[in-house]
C-alpha cells in the first residue's frame, strides 16, 4: 500500500518538485527505510532528481527525529510521568547522557528498534538539543545515503531485468529490511528476556 501510494504521488507530482519533496518527507514519517528505497527507485526511473530525493529524505528523517525528541521533552512536563520518575531517579541518567549525547544518537541510528526509545529519552532527560540535532543529521546522512545508493543500484538492476516488475523487487527489499530489523532485535535481546517473552 505504501509502495503504490508513494509511487503514485511521486508520478503525479512529476512536474511539481515541491509536491515530490513533500510526498517523500511525509513518507519518512510512516516508514523511513521504505521511503528511502522507493525514492531511490523513483530517481532511478527518472521520476525525480537524485538531489531532490536525497534532500527530501534528509529533511523528513531529521524532522521526525527532532519530533521524537520533542515528544520526550513534552512528556517530561506531564505531572503523572514526573511522579513516576522523580528527580533522584532521573538525575543519574541525565548525568550519564550529558557527555554522551552524540555517541548515543549515532549508535542508535544503526541499531534496529532503539531509535524511538533513545530519542524520546534524550528529550525527556533534556539532552543538549544542538548536539542531538547535529548527531541525528550526521547519522541520517550516512545511513540514508548508503541505503539510497544501494537502492539506486538495485533499481538499475531491477529495471534492466524486470522492467515493470521492479516495484515488486523494491517491496521485497523493504520487507527484507523490516524482517532484518526484527531479527536483529531478537538476537540483541538478552537470553533471559527472550525466554520470558515466549
Amino acid at each position: 500500500m505504501l509502495d503504490l501510494s508513494v509511487r503514485g504521488l511521486i508520478a503525479f507530482a512529476a512536474h511539481h518538485p515541491a509536491l515530490q519533496a513533500g510526498t517523500i518527507v511525509l513518507a519518512t514519517f510512516i516508514l523511513e527505510d521504505a521511503a528511502t528505497v522507493l525514492a531511490a527507485m523513483a530517481a532511478q526511473s527518472g521520476q525525480i532528481s537524485v538531489p531532490l530525493a536525497l534532500a527530501s529524505l534528509y529533511v523528513g528523517i531529521v524532522v521526525g527525529d527532532l519530533g521524537l525528541y520533542g515528544l520526550g521533552a513534552l512528556s517530561a512536563r506531564v505531572p503523572l510521568i514526573r511522579r513516576l520518575l522523580p528527580p533522584p531517579r532521573v538525575a543519574p541518567a541525565q548525568a550519564w547522557l550529558a557527555g554522551r549525547v552524540f555517541r548515543v544518537v549515532l549508535v542508535s541510528r544503526f541499531l534496529p528498534g532503539v531509535r524511538l526509545p533513545t530519542y524520546t529519552a534524550c528529550g525527556f532527560l533534556g539532552a543538549d538539543l544542538r548536539r542531538f540535532a547535529a548527531a541525528t543529521a550526521l547519522a541520517t546522512s550516512v545511513w540514508t545515503s548508503g541505503l539510497f545508493a544501494v537502492s539506486l543500484d538495485l533499481g538499475a538492476l531491477l529495471m534492466a531485468h524486470y522492467g515493470a516488475w521492479r516495484w515488486a523487487g523494491a517491496a521485497g527489499l523493504v520487507l527484507f529490511l523490516a524482517l532484518a530489523g526484527r531479527l536483529a532485535r531478537q538476537f540483541a535481546r538478552p537470553p533471559e528476556l527472550a525466554a520470558t517473552r515466549r
